[in-house]
């Protein structure tokens, strides 16, 4: 994996997850969701483009916080949703 530099890291903050118990959307609707992701600007918790409906993407152009990070047990690595890259 490589990792890079990202000008959206500046936009990362301290956060605690919101919905730690899933993702946010998909809760509200009722939808299964394959992995998890924790937007480092806010905290909103989506669901990966694995998942049908690829909310922690949808965050990130919708909301303008493109670095989530991870939130499966075991995984450590950030990704940046604008260029498409690990950060």
């Amino acid at each position: 994996m490589t990792v890079r530099t990202d000008p959206h890291l500046a936009l990362v903050r301290p956060v605690q997850p919101l919905t730690p118990e899933g993702c946010q959307e998909c809760l509200l609707l009722g939808s299964p969701w394959v992995h998890l992701r924790l937007c480092l600007t806010c905290g909103h918790v989506g669901c990966c483009d694995s998942s049908p409906n690829r909310h922690a993407r949808r965050h990130a152009a919708a909301d303008g916080h493109p670095i989530a990070a991870s939130l499966e047990p075991g995984e450590d690595w950030r990704w940046c949703f604008v260029h498409e890259a690990f950060v």
